[in-house]
């Protein structure tokens, strides 16, 4: 499927969306729409590697029940080794009851069961469809709520309608992992767009997600080197929806990542993301996604005492919450995350959250974070804790992005490099605020389309080859940041965008003065001339009793 084609089934989803949610929450239609968009696809693969396994067994029917389920009728002594061949080939099973068809089917027929099957479907994927439990994959799905309808009959009506026009949109579109899963993501975009500063927290712009994927997959101590091969691990401790590291994971092969990490807190969001990378193909076994608070580090692999057991990982993404504010103890003066370092005021937990990110990254690996421009030059502890990591030289590279490319925020932000063990004893500055395209609701960088600039491109181009351009970029000495600037990283110090001020010659200046002088004096004499012959009374000359 085409790019094309992808957008078109995007835009499809969107317009059914906005159709049929009606007066109901957008982030609440949001959920019901993924989720029956993550159903379609489990069952579509499922059903196509079934129809593979079983061959000139798996019956062609019509009418209402599935092939699957006429093949579960007819040999119920088979159903658990097929099941466990499935999970060793496929990772997950699906009862027939709950596969895609047979649900659009209850929708059709407008079947009074159907939101109990539902019920139990999305039951019985978090229970028993896979390996790995997926326990409160739906929890956010609330099929009992009010707000498809006050009595069950008028829930299962909704229900009906809308799986109805789903199954219509999807009906002339492929279900492979692309088209599915690039559909997921227009339509996460969409609903983050839509739904103003709060829903877009969770989502960060593919534009900026994929300057901060292609940064971590090139070497890190030499990126003029290319990019890596393979990545044992990425984490991202802030995942959100998921989709940065499905980034991360898209500019190297599907099997370039041994494993995806990723934390989020909110429970809604959580479910999105592991949503999000069953719907890519990524496998269950390939990633792990925890729900818990990261600045209290709850995750408790993190957690491990022992230094051989210890988890670090190759590439960090993240996108955390700007400027959260946030409750420090005393315990975390000792934490070791920490502690070499300072804690983050309670105003801002920015640095807090670098750190968290920065404690967990191996020697040899990037690490590619989106912070706020305060973290750059406020002062007090953020001050002490900038200068730290500045002097044991793990701050590498500083860009400045455009203003308003988030939903969450209109606010100008930066991407901040950090290494362990970096090659470079300067900090690389780049100062791309101002390559951009405008748009009515977000600013928008330019990708090389219709021959405009590729800005995402210049800046990773800048970066690999740390080429210097003026007021672009400019590797800065750590001399000149700690003595001239006092370990200010405020970007406009280093790489001014503002334009020269025009020098002025002031002979030339001078003479243009004397000769504008003598033409207004000639003019005004000849002026007079005029008026004399009228008997009118004449102009003074300037200076004229000094020119006879």
């Amino acid at each position: 499927m085409t790019e094309n084609e992808q957008k078109k089934l995007g835009k499809t989803l969107w317009g059914i969306a906005n159709n049929l949610r009606g007066a109901m929450n957008a982030d609440d239609f949001r959920d019901y729409m993924l989720s029956f968009l993550f159903l379609r696809y489990l069952s579509d693969n499922y059903e196509e590697a079934a129809k593979k396994e079983l061959a000139d067994d798996y019956p062609a029917i019509n009418g209402h029940v599935t092939p699957l389920q006429r093949w579960y009728e007819e040999n119920p002594d088979d159903i658990d080794d097929f099941e466990e061949m499935m999970r060793r080939r496929m990772h997950y099973v699906i009862h027939p009851d709950y596969l895609w068809g047979n649900i659009a089917s209850m929708a059709r027929r407008q079947h009074e069961d159907l939101l109990k099957t539902l019920q139990k479907g999305f039951k019985y994927i978090e229970e028993e469809s896979f390996q790995s439990t997926f326990k409160g994959l739906f929890s956010e799905i609330n099929l009992d709520s009010e707000k498809l309808g006050k009595r069950y009959t008028d829930r299962n009506a909704r229900l009906c309608s809308i799986i109805t026009k789903i199954a219509e949109g999807l009906a002339e579109f492929a279900a492979n992992k692309d088209t599915l899963g690039d559909a997921y993501e227009y339509l996460i975009g969409q609903f983050a767009a839509g739904g103003g500063k709060k829903a877009g927290e969770f989502y960060t712009p593919q534009q900026v997600s994929t300057i901060l994927s292609e940064i971590v997959t090139l070497d890190s101590q030499d990126p003029s080197a290319g990019k890596k091969k393979h990545l044992e691990s990425v984490f991202d401790f802030a995942c959100g929806s998921g989709s940065l590291l499905l980034n991360v994971r898209n500019k190297l092969s599907d099997h370039g990542i041994g494993k995806i990490y990723g934390q989020e807190n909110n429970i809604t969001t959580y479910n999105l993301a592991r949503m999000n990378m069953l719907l890519h193909g990524v496998k269950d076994s390939e990633f792990e996604i925890f729900h818990g608070d990261t600045l209290k580090n709850e995750w408790d692999m993190l957690r491990e005492a022992n230094p051989a057991k210890k988890q670090y990982f190759d590439a960090i993404v993240a996108n955390p919450p700007f400027s959260l504010r946030w409750e420090p103890t005393e315990a975390h003066g000792d934490d070791m995350r920490f502690k070499n370092y300072g804690i983050a005021p309670k105003s801002a937990a920015d640095f807090g959250f670098l750190l968290h990110g920065f404690h967990y990254l191996k020697d040899e690996g990037t690490m590619a974070i989106i912070m706020p421009h305060g973290v750059l030059f406020r002062g007090g502890v953020e001050e002490r804790i900038r200068k730290k990591l500045l002097k044991d030289g793990h701050i590498d590279t500083v860009i400045g992005l455009p203003s308003n490319l988030f939903y969450s925020t209109g606010i100008p932000v930066c991407i901040l490099i950090l290494k362990k063990c970096k090659k470079f004893d300067d900090v690389l500055f780049i100062n791309a605020s101002e390559h951009f395209a405008k748009g009515k609701k977000q600013n928008r960088l330019r990708v090389g389309e219709d021959g405009e600039p590729n800005d995402i491109e210049k800046i990773v181009s800048t970066y690999q080859f740390r080429t210097e351009e003026d007021r672009y970029s400019r590797r800065v000495s750590m001399e000149e940041i700690a003595d001239k600037h006092g370990y200010n990283l405020n970007i406009s110090r280093y790489v001014s965008t503002a334009e020269p001020e025009e020098e002025i010659d002031l002979a030339v200046v001078h003479k243009e003065l004397v000769d504008l002088d003598e033409k207004i004096r000639v003019a005004t004499k000849e002026h007079n001339s005029f008026l004399k012959e009228l008997g009118l009374s004449l102009l003074p000359v300037a200076n004229d009793q000094n020119r006879n």
